[in-house]
């Protein structure tokens, strides 16, 4: 029986699902990207952010027609969306035949036999303290020669914006073994680049080793070989020490970059959305990044319009955002979600003077990354080479400073043939708005 599974959301959720589809491979099923062949399709669902929700909504409704009237004989609803809306996904859309929450995707296999034997509105769900345990190899989709590794599952920061902790549960670290030797797999079939992801790495083995323990699962990964570069995301600027700063310098296949979502530079702001620091503080640990790192990439997020954000403090935030001059920066508008704190809140903002303050940061940002990129014309990089342009000797690749998906592309030159998972130097030529043009750098013209 043909499966088809969508994984919609975070690069976290992905990697749930990659697990999930070891586990039907184990037990013999085969796979299709095909709606109208798939006899099984599996939904792996977000509800983040109102978008997320909406894109998780359209999707089960979508897949549910081929159950009516295609080949689909199983419909199945996993991950956040499923996690808090399991009535309402079960008795409100019938065509699911069963919801399966984010601590219980490893009972994928046998849920899906219990439908297939005929069983209705089947519900799977474990206490969220419990941490999955998949012991057979993933199946890596992101198609490429980079992979994603989810260190740790859920948060215990209670951001008064999110709710990661009512859907994922308290901070639980994958022991570092297991960790191990998961990147070991992932080298073995040619991930070349592995991305450290949770709801927050730098926290990374305090319940298990009863300290913060991402230096020391650095250096153990950086000793694997056929990996060459690893990237570390989601990191709490207030969590970020010496020790993790010294071993991003030292280790030489670590990117020096950092994914540091900052949320907003307002103190009055950070203190109601229940962050863990001031813009003091985040000036700080700028400071000490770029002072210890100088060729270090910068990545935040910020959300704009949060209740009870003043025109001023939209300005504030303006202001930190030229100031610091992130390398990458994304913006949300505020989503109201229900069940968290500050969807309660009296202020709530109008929903276009959110967007109109997203976009306007996100202007400004566009100056700032352009005048980046300009910055680095002239300069040598290493690029990990992606794909090739159609009918043209132009290949597409990323340098350290930019992660997939979310980040810029370099357009290389290249009358050699080059192939994706190559690393070549390149010689940064030009500059568009967020992506870099260059050509292949001959040492022997140095």
């Amino acid at each position: 029986m043909k499966i088809l599974c969508i994984s919609l959301g975070c690069d976290k959720n992905l990697v749930d699902s990659e697990k999930m589809l070891g586990l039907l491979k184990h037990d013999g099923f085969s796979f299709t990207d095909d709606e109208t062949e798939a006899d099984i399709i599996i939904i792996n669902t977000c509800c983040f952010i109102g978008d997320a929700k909406e894109e998780s909504v359209n999707t089960i409704l979508e897949m549910a027609e081929y159950k009516k009237s295609g080949s689909c004989k199983a419909l199945i609803v996993t991950g956040c969306m499923a996690q808090r809306y399991k009535e309402e996904v079960t008795t409100e859309i019938p065509e699911v035949d069963a919801v399966i929450g984010t601590s219980t995707y490893d009972e994928i296999s046998h849920v899906l036999k219990e439908v297939l034997s005929g069983k209705e509105h089947i519900q799977c769900f474990h206490d969220l303290s419990v941490l999955p345990t998949v012991e057979e190899e993933r199946i890596i989709t992101t198609g490429g020669c980079y992979g994603f590794l989810k260190i740790a599952e859920g948060c215990d920061k209670r951001c008064t914006y999110c709710i990661i902790p009512y859907l994922r549960g308290p901070y639980r670290s994958v022991p570092m073994e297991e960790l191990v030797r998961e990147a070991e797999q992932m080298a073995e079939k040619g991930i070349k680049e592995l991305i450290l992801v949770a709801q927050e790495t730098t926290l990374y083995g305090v319940d298990l080793y009863g300290k913060k323990s991402l230096p020391e699962l650095l250096k153990r990964l950086c000793r694997i070989s056929g990996i060459q570069w690893i990237r570390i995301q989601y990191c709490y600027p207030e969590e970020i020490t010496d020790e993790l700063i010294d071993t991003i310098r030292q280790e030489e296949k670590i990117c020096h970059y950092l994914d540091i979502p900052i949320q907003h530079a307002s103190d009055r702001i950070l203190k109601r959305m229940n962050r863990r620091t001031n813009k003091k503080e985040l000036r700080e640990q700028i400071r000490k990044l770029r002072e210890q790192i100088p060729d270090i990439a910068l990545r935040t997020t910020l959300i704009s319009g949060f209740p009870g954000e003043t025109q001023a403090e939209h300005e504030e935030l303006m202001d930190f955002v030229e100031e610091m001059r992130f390398s990458r920066l994304g913006v949300f508008a505020y989503s109201a979600e229900e069940d968290t704190p500050a969807a309660e809140f009296p202020d709530q903002i109008p929903e276009e003077v959110k967007e109109e303050r997203r976009d306007e940061i996100m202007e400004l940002q566009q100056d700032i990354a352009f005048s980046a990129c300009e910055e680095q014309i002239g300069t040598v990089l290493d690029v990990l080479i992606e794909g090739k342009v159609a009918d043209e000797n132009v290949y597409v690749g990323r340098t350290y400073m930019d992660a997939p998906n979310v980040d810029g592309l370099i357009f290389v030159d290249s009358s050699a043939e080059l192939m994706s998972g190559d690393f070549v130097r390149v010689k940064v030529t030009g500059a568009l708005e967020y992506d870099l043009i260059g050509e292949v750098y001959d040492e022997s013209s140095k």
